[in-house]
């Protein structure tokens, strides 16, 4: 019992990472039908601005503390809107009235130059993150305890899922979005900046990634130029899991595909944990045979 418990929380852990970026995802894909595949890569920039900010700052050598961890996120989130900004204004936007395809090997192509030119500028050798919060335990249930880290990520987490869903929702922003998702040319007559809104769709969901970034590396400190290419592969499965495009369903995808690989991880044999990340695919698979449209995903009707 107490080993369920312990999964369960490193589970919900991971799980909300993995929804973070998977907000990304379904935001960009929400209002453009994009798949942002150098989304993974952002959330890589995101861990380097912390780590570099840690230590043009010297926190390695200072007291670890929340208000420091919080500093360090609130960097790299910015850090990585101007990169989101930047990404869309010089990449995506060109492209926007091509064909899908050609819209697609773009963000190949941006995911790739961002990972070779990361292993230029900060060196292929994997680093690792300082310790900036306190490297404390609290006792849940018997031997089950719950670190700082722990606590930082789903804390974090719902503060920013939170946010995410009343921006969307309750703002005047938000209804713009949704316009836009809905139909973009209407979204354009009816006087909305669909630039702007789209631009700043990918300044909000790279700043989640950046989040993100930071949040995995408290826990787990060694990184490297490349972290983003399977963290980010399992995002895209979790927002497509959950109903791409739904906010909700990125959340939902992501909580399970972190709960699954955990308790893969905990409970498969040794010799099978290698092949842990095949649990994401699976799930992914008979999801999609009963509902191709993801749990919470629904069809849009055909425009004629």
């Amino acid at each position: 019992m107490e080993t369920l418990i312990q999964q369960l929380i490193n589970g919900l852990a991971l799980g909300s990472i993995y929804a973070l970026i998977a907000l990304g995802y379904t935001m960009v894909y929400g209002v453009l039908r994009l798949i942002n595949f150098a989304h993974g890569d952002v959330y890589m920039l995101g861990t380097f601005a912390g780590y570099y900010t840690a230590l043009r700052f010297g926190f390695s050598e200072a007291a670890p503390s929340f208000v420091r961890a919080a500093l360090l996120l609130l960097v790299a989130m910015v850090v990585c809107a101007v990169a989101g900004l930047t990404i869309e204004r010089l990449a995506y936007r060109p492209v926007r009235q091509a064909s899908r395809l050609t819209a697609l090997i773009t963000a190949i192509g941006v995911s790739l130059f961002l990972e070779n030119v990361g292993q230029i500028i900060f060196g292929a050798n994997p680093k690792f993150f300082p310790q900036v919060l306190p490297p404390q335990q609290f006792p849940v249930y018997g031997a089950v305890v719950i670190t700082t880290p722990d606590l930082a990520i789903l804390g974090a987490s719902l503060i920013l899922t939170i946010g995410l869903h009343r921006l969307v929702h309750h703002t005047a922003f938000g209804r713009a979005m949704r316009a836009i998702a809905h139909d973009l040319d209407t979204a354009k007559l009816m006087g909305i900046d669909t630039n702007r809104v789209i631009a700043l769709t990918f300044a909000i969901g790279s700043a989640l990634a950046a989040a993100a970034g930071v949040l995995v590396a408290l826990r787990y400190p060694k990184f490297d130029p490349l972290i983003g290419v399977t963290t980010g592969l399992k995002a895209f499965i979790a927002a497509v899991l959950g109903g791409i495009g739904n906010v909700s369903g990125a959340v939902l995808g992501g909580v399970i595909i972190g709960l699954a690989e955990t308790m893969a991880t905990g409970y498969l044999p040794a010799t099978l944990n290698p092949y842990k990340d095949a649990v994401a695919f699976a799930i992914l698979v008979a999801v999609l045979l009963v509902r191709p449209t993801g749990i919470l995903g629904t069809t849009a009707p055909e425009k004629v």
